[in-house]
């Protein structure tokens, strides 16, 4: 770790720099917490203006993995790793079996997974060098696309968030604006119509939104998310990447309440009491797209999709249960999702204190 990250008093465990010139590796693993067991977290790959920016987004989205997997009741810690570059022309065999060799020298410490800009087939080349992989192909012995499962958690997410206003988790008739339609999006986009929603949709890539349209033709297209911040929606939901939530987009913003697959998508502490003080519900991020570390964690104890859909599924009652901590504590559901994980970390995590043997 350097003398640059102890100044940022982030309080993780470990951040390890990770460089192979020859392959034009250069990453970053971050490690949050190891309090409730291996610190998991996928792999992001990214061209980053600087490896100031890069670090950024690897010491939050640590940290918001320790918090996701702790809420989803998993007993693993949080990490996440950043490989710097456009993943279109650097990404290479020689370059991920190299990442695979860093993350096997941690021993178990850090356990990766997909993530932004790496897929499946990428963890099968990854584990070639580490046994420390997870979120791999079926014909590598994994469980493949963990996409399914995430969008399928952000839906239960939104069902219990619309019972939470509306009185019922029924979608039907509601105006949900969907940011985003990659691995993700694209899918949640599937669980609305068929739900009967009215979806409306925008991506800053032009084939993926001709892809969903190909699929569900019934589905608007917003010009930018800009636009779709202002739409009179009742849902709103944060598909791409973090951050979208922010000083100036909030008091814009038009919907009733903000559910979606994107990590980090408050730019910063306080949005989430400025989402509140207008009326805006909003199901922590972590919380309700936690459904692919969910898959990835049952990987790993031999994968069964109907076990790790039905622990999904759970996620529409723990975002039932942080909303009712909320109104309890007075707090915003970002905090009392904080509450109830860093809870699950203190008390578990103090375990490993008792010898076994």
């Amino acid at each position: 770790m350097t003398e640059g990250v102890f100044a940022r008093g982030t309080g993780h465990e470990q951040v390890v720099y990770c460089h192979d010139q020859a392959s034009g590796l250069k990453a970053i693993i971050g490690i949050y917490s190891t309090a409730l067991g291996p610190a998991l977290g996928g792999t992001r790959f990214h061209p980053y203006a600087t490896e100031s920016d890069a670090l950024d987004d690897v010491l939050a989205l640590s940290k918001g993995m320790a918090y996701k997997n702790a809420l989803a009741g998993l007993d693993l810690g949080g990490g996440k790793a950043v490989i710097i570059g456009d993943p279109k022309t650097l990404k290479s065999e020689a370059l991920l079996r190299a990442y695979g060799r860093f993350v096997q020298s941690l021993g178990g410490r850090y356990i990766t997974a997909c993530d932004v800009g790496t897929y499946v087939q990428d963890m099968d080349v990854v584990a070639r060098e580490s046994q420390y992989v997870t979120g791999r192909s079926p014909e590598d012995g994994g469980a493949g696309d963990s996409s399914v499962l995430t969008a399928f958690g952000v839906f239960q997410g939104m069902r219990a968030s619309a019972e939470h206003v509306w009185g019922s988790p029924d979608l039907a008739g509601k105006r949900v604006g969907v940011a985003g339609v990659g691995k993700v999006g694209h899918i949640l986009v599937g669980h609305l119509v068929e739900a009967g929603a009215q979806v409306t949709i925008t991506d800053v890539y032009a084939p993926a939104i001709a892809r969903t349209l190909e699929v569900y033709p019934s589905v608007q297209v917003a010009s930018d998310v800009d636009t779709l911040l202002r739409a009179e929606l009742d849902v709103f939901a944060p598909c791409a990447l973090g951050g979208v939530l922010n000083d100036e987009t909030v008091p814009v913003l038009g919907a009733r309440i903000v559910c979606g697959a994107a990590n980090n998508q408050l730019a910063h502490a306080g949005i989430d009491k400025q989402l509140a003080d207008r009326g805006v519900l909003y199901a922590p991020d972590y919380l309700v797209n936690a459904g692919g570390v969910i898959q990835v964690d049952d990987e790993r104890h031999g994968f069964d999709f109907d076990r790790a859909k039905r622990k999904t599924t759970a996620i529409y009652d723990t975002t039932k249960a942080v909303f009712a901590l909320a109104d309890t504590d007075g707090v915003p559901p970002a905090t009392a999702a904080d509450r109830l994980a860093e809870r699950r970390m203190a008390e578990v995590g103090r375990l490993r204190s008792i010898m076994t043997g």
